[in-house]
């Protein structure tokens, strides 16, 4: 068992006590916690996390390519300037949108300002978004810290801090206005409070932990996980004095997390029905209770969480952090093992067990693992020094470039390439170029719906105001072995499946309508060979497009000679892998000849 800290002799204490009995290797072990001036290092890790996050923040825009972030956060907090602060949605919960809301009115001075904005140019609106979201991220950084020094010491404290401050995806997204990093916070507040309650026990961390479970349930369901540490530091305090009262504070401090989760989220009990259906829906579609998602790889969600680990956070925090529970468990630490180990084998097993599994869905645990990792980093590096095997600097910079290195050059390497065009807007360039205004294109469903417009301009040439017509490719007249179905027996395609539904004789289909251009993006067009047997009308499809259509126009991500990096739900949207040069899928435009296309 941890040791109580009410039983720990005080400072005043070790100095009223003989010389002999303070342990001799442990009065020359060197301190990392007594670096000259480390509230200054602490802050050079901020600023470093914060430059970090907001280098390439404006990559992409004015268009936003994530789904989520186009569809889900920044247009419901828009939208609540109507008056209805009733999200009607809660596939995801409100919070973050609450907060940009508040944020945007603030930065632009009336609500009408920021709706005019956001209509003739969105660019700004989504950099304000996105920085609030860099903050948060590096003040979870900050929280990271606190909750470290609370566990362990100053020590452990400044390397988590490093850790958080570098690791991968949390540093990735923080460049978009998602709900993951932001979430983040709350975990980590209330990951501040339970390691007071874990040490202290004293009623305002009970209080502080029930606040960020609260804020952080009410950002993003799945992140309330973190109530099960402050379950395990309740019991630990019981431990330590009447039960009743640790838990009593237990429940005060749960009555507070389901305070602030309805503060932040009011509306699920005033729309309980439409609360209840998202929530259901979303349940559903991360089990892949309709159908699984296409392009998702094989081998099962927590296979694919344990190897995330290993560039989320880095190779080297993974493998500490993994050794840190062995190290707790051999000084008796096991109130701190269980503290920080099994909620992360429950969040695991939970979200590994589902049919949808992506990298940013880890993010939460990533706090935890940092402090493992951080834990035994520093007793490496005393270690070293106590058995004289390096000097104390030699060993902490050892450490720390096992424990960094990696994360910091793929931050580095990513942050340069999110400063560079979009791969997609540079197409988009060629087209207005290349592409007279009102002829038909077929674009693949790997754009924004006001990509075929010129933002904040009205154009002539089509009835709603887009450059070109555009074919609606969520909308098939085929089934899914390729039949063509009866006049009127048409149906919609949902995103993720649109790659079932292609087939060779589509291509007719667009010659003999006029559709006389083709745009492909990879976001798309490379699900199929994940599975090839899922999707194998697509891979004919695109076989055929290649030899019956003209390419025009091709622009790759790629950095010369690099081979491509094969379609994956994480290191296509984001870019860790080294070959990339630009943000952005490998497009290809074509044009068809047959037709009415001849």
């Amino acid at each position: 068992m941890d040791p109580a800290p009410p039983l720990q002799p005080s400072r005043r204490t070790l100095v009223m006590q003989p010389q002999a009995a303070v342990p001799r290797a442990r009065a020359r072990t060197p301190r990392l916690a007594i670096v000259a001036h480390p509230h200054l290092v602490l802050g050079a890790i901020l600023l470093l996390a914060l430059l970090l996050r907001l280098w390439g923040i404006k990559q992409g825009l004015p268009f936003s390519y994530d789904s989520d972030e186009a569809q889900h956060f920044v247009p419901k907090a828009i939208g609540f300037y109507s008056g209805d602060w009733d999200p009607h949605y809660f596939l995801n919960p409100p919070a973050y949108s609450y907060l940009l809301s508040i944020v945007f009115e603030l930065w632009f001075g009336s609500a009408d300002a920021v709706i005019r904005s956001y209509t003739a140019n969105p660019t700004e609106v989504f950099i304000v978004a996105r920085a609030v979201v860099a903050l948060l991220g590096t003040a979870s950084v900050w929280l990271t810290y606190g909750a470290a020094a609370r566990l362990f010491d100053r020590s452990v404290a400044l390397l988590a801090a490093a850790i958080s401050a570098v690791a991968f995806l949390p540093v990735f997204y923080s460049h978009l206005a998602l709900n993951d990093v932001p979430a983040l916070a709350g975990v980590s507040l209330a990951l501040y409070g339970i390691a007071g309650v874990h040490q202290r026990g004293r009623g305002g961390d009970y209080l502080i932990a029930g606040l960020g479970i609260g804020l952080a349930a009410a950002t993003k369901y799945t992140d309330g996980v973190i109530a099960v540490c402050l379950l395990v530091a309740a019991a630990h305090d019981g431990n330590r004095r009447p039960p009743a009262i640790a838990a009593r504070r237990c429940v005060v401090a749960m009555v507070i997390a389901l305070a602030a989760f309805t503060a932040a989220n009011p509306y699920w009990i005033l729309s309980w029905g439409e609360f209840k259906t998202g929530l259901t829906n979303q349940a559903n579609l991360a089990a892949g209770a309709q159908q699984v998602k296409l392009g998702t790889p094989g081998g099962g969600g927590i296979l694919y969480y344990l190897w995330s680990f290993t560039w989320g956070i880095g190779l080297g925090p993974t493998v500490a952090a993994a050794a840190g529970i062995v190290v707790l468990l051999v000084r008796k630490l096991y109130w701190t093992a269980l503290l920080l180990v099994p909620v992360q084998i429950v969040f695991i097993a939970f979200m590994g067990g589902q049919q949808r599994y992506f990298g940013r869905w880890l993010i939460p645990m990533l706090p935890l693992d940092a402090i493992l990792a951080a834990f035994v980093g520093v007793a490496l590096i005393r270690w070293l020094a106590d058995t004289k095997r390096l000097r104390f600097a030699a060993g902490a910079t050892v450490v720390a470039l096992a424990l960094l290195t990696q994360s910091v050059l793929a931050d580095v390497h990513n942050d340069r390439v999110l400063s560079r065009p979009f791969t997609t807007n540079l197409a988009r360039d060629w087209m207005v170029r290349n592409i007279p205004a009102g002829q038909n294109v077929v674009i693949e469903p790997i754009i924004p719906g006001s990509w075929p417009t010129d933002i904040g301009a009205t154009l002539p040439w089509t009835p709603t105001g887009e450059r070109w017509f555009t074919f609606d490719t969520l909308y098939t007249r085929l089934s899914e072995s390729g039949v063509e179905l009866p006049k009127g027996h048409g149906h919609a395609v949902d995103l993720d499946q649109y790659e079932r539904y292609l087939y060779p004789s589509l291509i007719q289909t667009y010659e003999h309508d006029g559709d006389c251009w083709v745009v492909v993006g990879t976001l798309q067009s490379g699900r199929p060979y994940v599975s090839p047997g899922s999707a194998p009308g697509a891979i004919a499809y695109y076989k055929a497009l290649a030899e019956q259509g003209t390419l025009r126009y091709s622009v790759s991500p790629y950095a010369a000679g690099a081979d491509p990096v094969p379609f994956s739900y994480d290191w296509s949207i984001d870019y860790f892998p080294s070959q990339y040069r630009l943000p952005g899928p490998a497009m290809s435009i074509y044009q068809l000849s047959g037709g009415r296309c001849a």
